[in-house]
């Protein structure tokens, strides 16, 4: 890779400040779902192991630039101190006097996680006196927040106009794998989009079609290509003023001969709350909500996973945060997991389905960044490698 990252770099006896994404689920002061955490214990690991100190910058939910206790970074400093097994000592801002002091006194070994950047307003704004702040704390900066590498924000680019930085070794992981699916996929590759928006993913559609060899749809996305196709739909969640664009890609995959599959048979109910029936894309009425796919179109989807080469999957087939309508999800998620293909699954839904069915350790690759893996397959550059990669850090 010609970006620079933590392997070029000599940790010893330097403080490193690690931008990483604990952006992490949490219920009731709990975090339910610690894998992005996890994710970045190498790079945290590498620095201490080679005589270095941390200096940790994360964000936590979108607290809009004011100091909200229900965002805290004190789950997220408690879970990562039982994982890397050393203390870690959270201060109580972001990049003010208790850091500034915090830092000065950090020795190899030590663990200095900065409350949510998000804090502070010049976070979002990307700020140059934040980032200005941010380096003043550190000798190095690493950028191991692939989740937020497609925001322009202070502790993402901003920091890294002032001081040496490079990128760590899970943002190298996700540029490398991610630089297979856009460069020398292994045939077929298929591409599994879901998810509520269509237009969240128009971009990456557009993209894909001009690499994949087949493309399967589930959720709103494919609701808004069944509606497009005339069929009726009902009171399903979709985006009906896309119906034009939605033409135009298929008529592009119809002429690219991609094939593109959209769900033969849907589950739907009157509401969430109401009993499931299974019903054919043919047969829906005005009242129908369509909340998952339907076990035939699950068959379909499988055979076409079997046969790959390599798949990338991002978003759900539908609500399959309810028992009833996960069938598609799950079912998915097990089709990807026994499939011989090479495999990547980013999105946090996604990867919720994976965690949930128990099948995440038969998966190649569980990406961090949802958003970002997608800006990077639409062939987007992204704020958070760019700077880098500009050697923006010599001050």
């Amino acid at each position: 890779m010609s970006i620079p990252t933590i392997r070029d770099i000599d940790v010893a006896g330097k403080r490193i400040l690690v931008r990483a994404d604990f952006n992490v689920p949490i219920s009731n002061g709990e975090i339910v779902d610690d894998t992005r955490i996890r994710a970045t214990l190498p790079t945290l690991e590498y620095v201490l192991e080679r005589g270095g100190a941390l200096v940790i910058a994360s964000h936590l939910g979108r607290p809009k630039g004011k100091v909200d206790p229900q965002f805290s970074l004190a789950p997220v400093a408690e879970r990562l101190q039982v994982l890397i097994g050393r203390d870690v000592v959270l201060a109580s801002d972001v990049a003010g006097l208790d850091a500034d002091s915090r830092a000065a006194q950090l020795r190899a070994g030590q663990i200095l996680m900065l409350e949510n950047v998000r804090f502070d307003p010049e976070e979002e704004s990307n700020g140059d006196g934040l980032g200005r702040r941010l380096a003043h704390l550190a000798d190095v900066f690493v950028n191991d927040a692939f989740g937020a590498a497609h925001r322009a924000h202070a502790s993402t680019v901003g920091v890294a106009k002032f001081i040496p930085s490079c990128l760590g070794l899970l943002m190298e992981q996700e540029v490398r794998v991610l630089s297979i699916l856009l460069e020398k996929p292994q045939r077929p590759f298929v591409a599994i989009l879901g998810g509520a928006k269509v237009t969240d993913k128009v971009g990456v559609i557009n993209s894909l079609l001009g690499n994949v060899d087949g493309l399967l749809l589930g959720g709103g996305i494919a609701n808004s290509f069944l509606f497009a196709q005339g069929n009726e739909i009902g009171l399903s969640l979709a985006d009906r003023d896309f119906a034009g664009e939605a033409r135009r890609i298929l008529a592009k995959a119809a002429e690219a001969r991609i094939a593109i599959g959209l769900p033969s048979d849907v589950v739907v109910a009157l509401d969430l709350d109401q009993p499931e029936t299974v019903k054919s894309t043919k047969d829906l009425t005005g009242e129908d909500r369509i909340f998952d796919i339907g076990p035939d179109s699950l068959s379909s989807y499988t055979t076409v996973i079997e046969q790959a080469g390599t798949v990338f999957w991002n978003g759900p087939m539908g609500v399959f945060e309810r028992d009833a309508f996960a069938r598609g999800t799950l079912g998915i998620a097990e089709a990807v997991a026994s499939s011989s293909a090479f495999s990547v699954i980013g999105g946090g839904d996604s990867l919720a389905a994976i965690e949930q069915s128990g099948l995440a350790s038969q998966i190649d690759h569980l990406s961090t960044g949802g958003g970002a893996s997608l800006e990077f397959l639409e062939g987007n550059s992204l704020p958070g490698i760019e700077a880098v990669r500009a050697g923006m850090g010599q001050s």
